[in-house]
């Protein structure tokens, strides 16, 4: 199924009914939030839980409004997004700052879930600046620390995630700079705007209710933005790399793929369906082009970090998340992979045998019907990563969101470009003159 007929489908199905299907959503999302309030362990999931339940309940009332007052004069009142806004304010913005204060308390590095007011990524990124600025490497040597290593030893993560953590490391220290520097400020920064740069890339469309619901307000979005927040960076710049790619920029979007994949391994994939994009709009030269900007800039960014400790960049960012570090990866989720890899030995090898069935399932799919716009590129990553999240067995729940909101997005994104674009001459990278972008 392409993208335009996923589209045609999402908002034929949604919008013959929008008001029931928002109920849903939100009755389902308070659900949600419900069950982590009353059963998660960890501090910051609570505290945002509690905060979302009236956020999701203040939309849902809101909805019941609309929903059995139909006619009814309101004005602005009456627009679904004053649910949406509900929710942004009171189930986002709210326990981001209450959480922001409360850390203040000195809760991180504990081995008490329970007391955390920000997710271990948040504090190990903050400290990956400063071991930056110390000795020219995020990396620690986990064989020289003079005790076993423990998972917080790590930094699993590419160099450039570590500049999130710089604000912290260079000004930190008292308690309003410590607030301004919070990591996860600067998470949620680059999310919107790089949603905002993607916005005005593709000609500032229409952005439809369902797709902010989505992107922005989805429970795994949310508890993202208040708790921890690299994720919600990476999508951004996944969805930003798209545009790019759609517009028929493909050194810069080369360029933002390069430091998304510096930042997160795990969405190197993405890179190659928008390199088959870029081959399908402007041919072979382009292509080219954009794979050697992807890798001059990945070892622009990754080589010197590298060569000041081999040894321990290739413990962090490859084995540890690969589960072959010295310390196991503690992710965990009730999704297929994790469950089929945890029946033993015979489970672990099925789980790996069907990741791979799916990655060529994939790639076949790519092949025989290679993307020509940015909303098939967003479908294909959306259920490349979706795929990886539910069959990998070292993952984690929340990493459900990268496909949430690449399908949210993709609603955003026209569903067909002029056809003149891609019957530019293969292999030429050039196209004919620029047709206006047409959305169904």
């Amino acid at each position: 199924m392409g993208s335009r007929r996923v589209q045609q489908w999402v908002r034929h199905s949604w919008d013959e009914r929008p008001l029931r299907l928002d109920l849903v959503f939100y009755l389902v999302a308070a659900g949600y939030a419900v069950a982590l309030a009353l059963t998660d362990k960890h501090y910051g999931f609570r505290i945002w839980a509690n905060f979302a339940i009236a956020g999701y309940a203040l939309a849902l009332a809101h909805t019941c409004w609309l929903r059995f007052t139909p006619g009814r004069e309101g004005g602005r009142l009456r627009s679904r997004w004053v649910g949406v806004g509900a929710v942004a304010v009171v189930g986002m913005l709210a326990p981001l700052v209450f959480l922001l204060v409360r850390r203040l308390t000195g809760t991180d590095w504990l081995d008490t879930p329970w007391s955390w007011s920000a997710q271990p990524e948040v504090w190990v990124i903050e400290r990956s600046a400063s071991l930056l600025l110390e000795g020219g490497t995020p990396y620690a040597d986990v064989t020289a620390l003079g005790r076993p290593p423990v998972v917080n030893d790590y930094t699993p993560y590419g160099p450039v995630m570590t500049v999130f953590g710089l604000p912290r490391a260079l000004a930190g220290g008292t308690p309003v700079t410590d607030v301004l520097t919070d990591a996860r400020l600067y998470f949620a920064l680059t999310a919107v705007l790089c949603a905002w740069g993607a916005w005005r890339l593709l000609g500032r469309p229409r952005i439809p209710v369902r797709a902010a619901q989505l992107v922005a307000v989805f429970p795994l979005t949310a508890l993202t933005f208040a708790t921890a927040g690299p994720d919600l960076a990476i999508v951004g710049l996944l969805v930003l790399g798209a545009a790019l790619a759609a517009t028929d920029r493909p050194a810069s979007s080369a360029t933002v793929l390069a430091l998304v994949t510096s930042a997160k391994l795990i969405v190197l994939p993405a890179a190659v369906v928008l390199g088959v994009l870029v081959l399908a709009r402007l041919g072979r030269r382009a292509l080219a082009r954009f794979v050697l900007v992807l890798l001059a800039v990945c070892a622009v960014v990754n080589v010197p970090v590298y060569l000041v400790r081999p040894h321990a960049f290739a413990e962090h960012v490859i084995r540890f998340p690969a589960g072959l570090g010295a310390v196991t990866s503690p992710a965990a989720s009730p999704l297929p992979g994790h469950l089929i890899a945890g029946t033993g030995p015979v489970g672990k090898v099925l789980a790996f045998v069907l990741l791979a069935a799916a990655a060529l399932a994939i790639l076949w799919w790519l092949v025989r019907r290679p993307p020509v716009a940015g909303a098939d590129a967003l479908l294909r990553i959306a259920v490349g990563l979706g795929t990886f999240t539910m069959l990998t067995p070292a993952t984690r729940f929340g990493y459900l969101v990268y496909p949430v909101v690449l399908l949210g997005a993709m609603l955003c994104f026209p569903s067909r470009e002029s056809a003149s674009r891609v019957a530019a001459t293969p292999g030429s990278g050039t196209t004919p003159e620029s047709a206006p972008l047409t959305s169904s």
